[in-house]
């Protein structure tokens, strides 16, 4: 019987639609991820995005959030509310595309 393999280094298709669920990614793999996929939720026009870190002892919500504060592209973040996962996911408002590229509001 064949085993089952999984290599590390295969890219793997993420759907875009503005949630990002972090439990199916080692936590080295956020580096990398989390800023590009805000940047592609930004070029598709996705402004509004839940992050799933999950509960836990609170490491990778740190990360995340140190990640998200170094971030040009956002705007803002917060800890869910009680209907969106709470403490174990936190949503971020990205910036519109032009103040992002450093153009006036109209």
């Amino acid at each position: 019987m064949e085993k089952d393999t999984f290599d590390e280094n295969e890219l793997v298709n993420l759907e875009i639609d503005g949630v990002l669920d972090l439990h199916a990614f080692s936590p080295k793999d956020i580096k990398t991820l989390i800023p590009e996929y805000l940047y592609q939720c930004h070029s598709l026009g996705i402004l509004e995005i839940r992050i799933i870190h999950g509960k836990g002892l609170g490491n990778l919500r740190r990360s995340v959030h140190a990640l998200l504060d170094r971030n040009p592209l956002v705007k803002g973040y917060k800890m869910a509310g009680l209907d969106s996962g709470s403490w174990g996911a936190t949503l971020v408002s990205l910036k519109p595309q032009q103040l992002a590229e450093g153009k006036k509001e109209a």
